[in-house]
């Protein structure tokens, strides 16, 4: 049998070279830590501008508080002017309804009075045309017109309001008649007064 042979080296075994582990760790711990100072440094601005945010966000609360607190009195003011220049407004409103009612009444009593004394002076042309009968119907009427023209004159115009109202609730039929004769005449007139134009 052939013997194993083992090999040995006659030649002295060559040394090996230097491992150049060493320097290449000094090289990534330079890379490591510059990493490192520019994450902390990356974290560092975030941060800053984070709180930089922040800051400019309380700023501008406080700014639109202070311009919200500013525009909630001058609304206040501008409404408590608006209010009293309503009031004004409708105090004005109300004594010219009442001067215009008071002129009304006094206009209405006038041409109730008048239309009667001019029925009264005609009732002797009617006796004279229709007879007797009819000119005391004249007469009746037209001192009914002026009674009314009386209490219309000495009544202020809170009563005549409750007047009206219990005279609607009395004969709303009447009351309905009259209002469409008052309409027609009160439509003549305006029609009549623009022709003349």
């Amino acid at each position: 049998m052939a013997s194993k042979s083992t090999p040995t080296s006659s030649a002295p075994a060559a040394k090996k070279a230097p491992a150049r582990k060493a320097p290449a760790k000094k090289a990534a711990a330079p890379k490591k830590a510059a990493a490192a100072a520019n994450g902390s440094d990356a974290k560092a601005k975030f941060s800053k501008a984070i709180e930089e945010a922040r800051a400019g966000a309380q700023a501008l609360t406080k700014e639109a508080q202070a311009k919200a607190g500013a525009y909630k009195e001058q609304l206040a003011v501008r409404s408590n002017d608006w209010v009293g220049e309503a009031k004004d407004m409708a105090g004005q409103a109300k004594e010219r309804a009442s001067e215009l009612a008071k002129d009304g009444k006094a206009r209405t009593s006038d041409a109730l009075s008048s239309l009667g004394k001019i029925v009264a002076d005609n009732a002797g042309t009617i006796d004279e045309k229709l007879g007797t009968r009819y000119g005391d119907y004249a007469r009746t009427a037209a001192r009914s017109m002026q009674e009314t023209a009386a209490k219309i004159e000495a009544k202020d115009l809170g009563e005549l309001g409750d007047d009206a109202k219990e005279f609607v609730r009395k004969s709303p039929g009447l009351a309905i008649g009259l209002a469409a004769v008052a309409g027609f005449l009160v439509s003549r007139l305006f029609k009549g007064g623009s022709s003349d134009d």
